[in-house]
Protein backbone atom coordinates (compact mmCIF):
# COMPACT_ATOMS: atom_id res chain seq x y z
CA UNK A 1 0.00 0.00 0.00
CA UNK A 2 1.45 3.34 -0.69
CA UNK A 3 1.23 6.47 1.30
CA UNK A 4 -1.27 8.12 -1.00
CA UNK A 5 -3.52 4.84 -0.64
CA UNK A 6 -3.34 4.88 3.07
CA UNK A 7 -3.78 9.07 3.25
CA UNK A 8 -7.03 7.87 1.36
CA UNK A 9 -8.01 5.42 3.59
CA UNK A 10 -7.40 7.73 6.64
CA UNK A 11 -9.22 10.35 5.12
CA UNK A 12 -12.09 9.19 3.28
CA UNK A 13 -13.82 7.70 6.76
CA UNK A 14 -12.86 11.26 8.56
CA UNK A 15 -15.11 13.21 5.74
CA UNK A 16 -17.77 10.76 6.37
CA UNK A 17 -17.52 10.92 10.22
CA UNK A 18 -17.71 14.68 9.77
CA UNK A 19 -20.64 15.07 7.40
CA UNK A 20 -22.93 12.45 9.68
CA UNK A 21 -21.39 14.52 12.66
CA UNK A 22 -22.82 18.07 10.60
CA UNK A 23 -26.19 16.32 10.03
CA UNK A 24 -26.86 15.33 13.65
CA UNK A 25 -26.34 19.35 14.28
CA UNK A 26 -28.36 19.88 11.84
CA UNK A 27 -25.59 21.85 9.68
CA UNK A 28 -26.80 19.53 6.40
CA UNK A 29 -29.63 18.36 4.87
CA UNK A 30 -30.20 14.47 4.39
CA UNK A 31 -29.24 15.00 0.90
CA UNK A 32 -26.32 16.99 1.62
CA UNK A 33 -25.31 14.34 3.60
CA UNK A 34 -25.57 11.68 1.21
CA UNK A 35 -24.60 13.39 -1.35
CA UNK A 36 -21.08 13.98 0.87
CA UNK A 37 -20.58 10.39 2.16
CA UNK A 38 -21.33 9.12 -1.77
CA UNK A 39 -19.22 11.70 -3.37
CA UNK A 40 -16.38 10.75 -1.07
CA UNK A 41 -16.59 6.87 -1.09
CA UNK A 42 -16.66 7.07 -5.37
CA UNK A 43 -13.59 9.45 -5.46
CA UNK A 44 -11.61 7.18 -2.47
CA UNK A 45 -12.26 3.93 -4.67
CA UNK A 46 -11.65 5.89 -7.94
CA UNK A 47 -8.57 7.47 -6.67
CA UNK A 48 -7.56 3.72 -4.44
CA UNK A 49 -7.44 1.73 -7.32
CA UNK A 50 -5.54 4.16 -9.83
CA UNK A 51 -2.46 4.46 -7.47
CA UNK A 52 0.45 3.35 -8.69
CA UNK A 53 3.33 1.55 -6.95
CA UNK A 54 6.50 3.27 -6.90
CA UNK A 55 9.42 0.85 -8.78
Amino acid sequence: MTDAQLGLVTAAPVIIAFAIALRRMGVLSTVATVSAVSLSVVIAVVLFTTQQPLP
